[in-house]
């Protein structure tokens, strides 16, 4: 009994680049959100001023 050729590669239901893409997005939304939760603990303690006085002179070090 004859089978039919089949032109068309079977496709993986889970693709394994797919998955690293998103532990990738996921680790930088995590980052992005640490970094956020750090600025808001900082503002919450030293104050408004004192806040922006510390990113002014962080700014002005690297310039």
């Amino acid at each position: 009994m004859a089978q039919p050729i089949s032109t068309q590669p079977e496709i993986p239901a889970i693709l394994p680049g797919r998955k690293l893409a998103s532990a990738i997005a996921l680790g930088a939304v995590a980052f992005g959100a640490l970094v956020v939760a750090g600025a808001l603990a900082l503002w919450f303690h030293y104050g408004t001023a004192v806040f922006f006085e510390m990113i002014a002179s962080g700014i002005s070090a690297c310039f």
